[in-house]
């Protein structure tokens, strides 16, 4: 059951843009959630925005574009972008930010604050969202959130495995990022098993990554 808002009622502005705009006034989150699925599936559009008048933030869903924007006014004013390659993370994000707002979605994937970064290739963009990571905390974090999406452990115990089962067209921003942060923990990579998949990237286990791929396991 989720936890009630509090103070509730909570409210959210659902638009698309074209004047009819839906304004919810919910308990919690689950109920926004329902709510707004209903708003996005009954409409077809490139651009749905969820408002959080309250606390100064929107998310921002651009199937369209394939692009997911967060955007905060209140304290620190900022807007960030994540690109997106699957049909199935848009109402995801919603429950995320239906839940914590704009910080809800702080592991959902690769945040850029240009929307113009969208634009470089996928191993452009990997090397470029590396680069903004530089402490050995916020690296080991940004690891396992990276394998907590689709990696797993092989059978001897003895390597992590990153990108389990996938092509090498797929998740190519995201194994570029990788590459450049294990580089930076200097942790080691190991060759795949002739079997594994050709995107698959194998590494030593670290006492660092088991630890904090324990918390998201």
């Amino acid at each position: 059951m989720a936890r009630p808002y509090n103070p509730g009622p909570k409210q959210f502005v659902f638009a698309v843009g074209d004047g009819n705009d839906q304004r919810v006034s919910v308990g919690d989150p689950q109920e926004a959630y329902v709510a707004f699925s209903a708003f996005f599936r009954e409409r077809h559009s490139g651009t749905y925005t969820i408002e959080d008048d309250s606390a100064g933030q929107s998310l921002v869903l651009m199937p369209g574009q394939g692009v997911i924007g967060r955007t905060e006014v209140a304290d620190n004013p900022r807007s960030e972008y994540l690109q997106v390659d699957r049909a199935n993370r848009y109402l995801p994000s919603a429950m995320l930010f239906f839940e914590n707002g704009y910080a809800g979605l702080d592991y959902f994937g690769q945040w850029f604050s240009d929307l113009a970064d969208l634009d470089a290739s996928p191993e452009t963009r990997g090397a470029t969202r590396a680069a903004t990571i530089t402490t050995e905390a916020a690296a080991i974090q940004e690891v396992a959130r990276i394998w907590a999406d689709s990696g797993a452990v092989d059978p001897s115990d003895e390597c992590y495995v990153f990108f389990d089962s996938h092509g090498v067209g797929d998740a190519r921003a995201e194994r570029a990022e990788l590459l450049k942060l294990i580089e930076f923990l200097g942790i080691e990579r190991v060759d795949a098993p002739a079997e594994a998949a050709e995107g698959e990237v194998w590494v030593r286990t670290d006492k660092r990554l088991d630890v904090e791929f324990e918390r998201w396991s």
